[in-house]
């Protein structure tokens, strides 16, 4: 064969670099269970890595400090996908959910199974009942709480609630236990090499997460007395941005309606039901401010009306 043609069909560095990752891109496609978790996973397993990197390399308390601030919004954002990945696993494999269920854990204080107690299996079930709901909304005098108070209450109550479903349902609360303490033994030892540094990077966001996580989901049903129609139990939020950055949370309505469906579908799932669901079960919220045509340009969305 002549050298020319050697050389003319000979790969690249960059076109094997390329190569490399696509085939690494489609095994990882292939471990999850729906291909539509590689973007925020991804996501999600960078921000892990950089706030490795940070707690490694930063010493400077304002550093941090802005760090901390910094990542309020985006690892607020993860609580929605730990909850999503609750109801249905992200991985084939039962080891590397419980990986990111590690990581999930350390962005929002939710450890494994917590929310599939708490939330799956509580939540869903009595959200109707506002004398059993794990999230309820009603003190025991029937007035509606405030947002704080209720934040507060659900946030501070939500592995001592987890436990009690947990009683029905030992096998899953007995994983929940045991990787929770690994999440603890973890923490306590990144505490130990680097106080200040795991102070700012993991012990007050896992706090914050958990606040967030129960901050949240007030504007889901409080203030929805209904015992019985499910349609008139939930608000929606349809703008574009938060459904985004949360995987559609603001369908909850489809969401309720048919807990199993994976977050990417929900839309779909809306669109067969929105005809059961009055208008006054729509919210607006701050993501609002984002809804603008420039914004949705430039991620790709579609202005809610």
């Amino acid at each position: 064969m002549p050298l020319e043609l050697v050389q003319a069909v000979r790969p690249s560095p960059e076109m094997g670099l390329f190569c490399l990752f696509t085939t690494l891109g489609n095994q990882y496609i292939t471990v999850l269970r729906n291909s539509a978790d590689r973007f925020p996973v991804t996501i999600i397993l960078l921000l892990t890595l950089a706030d490795f990197a940070v707690y490694f390399a930063v010493d400077s308390l304002w550093l941090l400090a802005g760090y901390f601030t910094l990542m309020l919004i985006p690892k607020g954002c993860i609580c929605s996908w730990n909850h999503h990945h609750q109801h249905t696993k992200t991985f084939k494999a039962t080891p590397l959910n419980r990986l990111l269920e590690i990581a999930y854990a350390l962005h929002t204080g939710v450890t494994t199974n917590l929310w599939l107690l708490h939330h799956v299996l509580g939540h869903h079930h009595n959200y109707l009942d506002q004398d059993l709901d794990q999230s309820r909304w009603k003190r025991a005098d029937g007035a509606l709480m405030g947002l704080w108070e209720y934040t507060l209450i659900v946030a501070g109550t939500s592995y001592y609630r987890g436990y009690l479903v947990g009683k029905k349902h030992p096998k899953h609360y007995r994983t929940h236990l045991i990787y929770t303490i690994v999440v603890a033994a973890l923490v306590l030892a990144l505490l130990a090499y680097r106080p200040l540094a795991a102070l700012m990077v993991f012990i007050l966001p896992m706090i914050v997460g958990l606040l967030i996580t129960a901050w949240a989901t007030y504007d889901h049903h409080a203030g929805l007395d209904e015992p019985e129609d499910h349609f008139l139990a939930s608000y929606n939020n349809i703008n574009p941005v938060f459904n985004l950055v949360t995987g559609n949370l603001g369908y909850h309505t489809a969401h309720h309606f048919k807990q199993g469906t994976h977050w990417s579908q929900l839309p779909a799932l809306h669109e067969q039901i929105k005809h059961k669901i009055p208008p006054d079960m729509y919210k607006s919220s701050f993501w609002e401010v984002a809804n603008t045509p420039w914004i949705n340009r430039l991620l790709g969305t579609s202005p809610s009306a």
